[in-house]
């Protein structure tokens, strides 16, 4: 995942100071916010006299139009519209502009507004807090709203912008989000370098709980014991694209998974005669799961502590019912 970092959220250097600390730290990106003010363009023109990092650039505006001269004459790398403050959200951008457009979004506006835009823009960008306002809390809601987008739109990317702190970064990385904005966590620590070290690689507090990031059970692949068959058990992991599935009793107490290794382990017993494999016999009866209330902290230290590479968990609760899955396939792709 991309850090984007918010320049003006920098408060005590001039714009100068801190492109020479951004270019030390070999930040990926640099974000401006614009609050309806052209006079943006004189910092950007700054930036790109004193900088070869790519210019990420999100105009809050109600009237779009006032900045596409400037569009046209800037080489911008990524420019994101505000979609609430816009009067007229038809918008007719320059044909001589070639980055990559951007519909930001803030959380109680619903991810399908995008599909007017769909056709043009390339990432959405999720205002998890108040967007122009630095120092928020991340919006967990926003977890669910990133799944779905990704889901609906999966040739699209996701950028983040509020609230990213060590913990977050950790969590919308494992989720494929593309580049997360990083504004009072990265300046406020004492060495931007260590701040961007932990937004990229480590996990360094904890206040969310997997329940409030994991794939609800409706988003997971599941198949219940009165409808288990072999067919069934491929096509739910098929449809669920996770490399196993989870097998629920009707009241959805964890019976076991099966998952790849278990249907090739099968597969290879009975290889004299397909038709032999009796499905019940192939499922998993103890794997492992993670309890929806542990926290990222926990939910790390518990996979470190496993003897082998752990792709997915099944997410249950107190009483042993099945609420959910977590996989780590974007962490093991590795940062691209």
């Amino acid at each position: 995942m991309k850090i984007s970092a918010s320049i003006y959220s920098d408060k005590n250097k001039d714009i100068l100071e801190t492109i020479k600390d951004l270019n030390d730290s070999h930040v990926d990106y640099i974000h401006v916010d614009c609050n309806d003010n052209l006079n943006v363009f004189a910092d950007i023109e700054t930036i790109q006299r004193n900088s070869h990092i790519p210019i990420d650039l999100h105009i809050i505006t109600s009237d779009a139009g006032r900045f596409y001269p400037a569009l046209e004459k800037f080489d911008i790398d990524f420019v994101t519209f505000q979609y609430e403050d816009l009067t007229n959200k038809k918008l007719q951008i320059p044909k001589e502009f070639t980055g990559q457009l951007g519909l930001a979004i803030t959380t109680n506006t619903d991810i399908s507004v995008f599909e007017d835009y769909k056709e043009d823009f390339d990432f959405i960008l999720f205002m998890a807090t108040v967007p122009g306002q630095s120092g928020g809390k991340f919006d967990p809601i926003n977890f669910r709203k990133i799944r779905e987008f990704k889901s609906k739109y999966p040739d699209k990317k996701v950028h983040v912008d509020g609230g990213v702190n060590g913990e977050v970064s950790f969590i919308l990385r494992n989720m494929g989000v593309d580049a997360s904005v990083s504004g009072s966590y990265l300046f406020n620590s004492t060495n931007i370098n260590s701040a961007l070290l932990n937004l990229k690689l480590n996990e360094i507090e904890s206040h969310f709980l997997v329940g409030d990031f994991m794939r609800d059970l409706s988003e997971s692949p599941v198949v219940y014991e009165h409808e288990l068959s072999l067919k069934t058990a491929l096509e739910k992991m098929a449809a669920g694209k996770l490399g196993f599935v989870m097998v629920l009793g009707e009241d959805d107490k964890m019976r076991g998974i099966i998952g790849n290794g278990d249907l090739r382990n099968g597969l290879l017993k009975n290889i004299k005669d397909l038709n032999d494999i009796k499905v019940s016999e192939i499922i998993n009866e103890n794997p492992l799961t993670i309890n929806r209330n542990y926290t990222v902290f926990q939910l790390l230290r518990f996979i470190k502590n496993q003897n082998r590479p752990v792709l997915y968990l099944p997410v249950i609760n107190d009483s042993g019912q099945a609420v959910g899955t977590v996989n780590f396939m974007n962490l093991i792709k590795g940062e691209l």
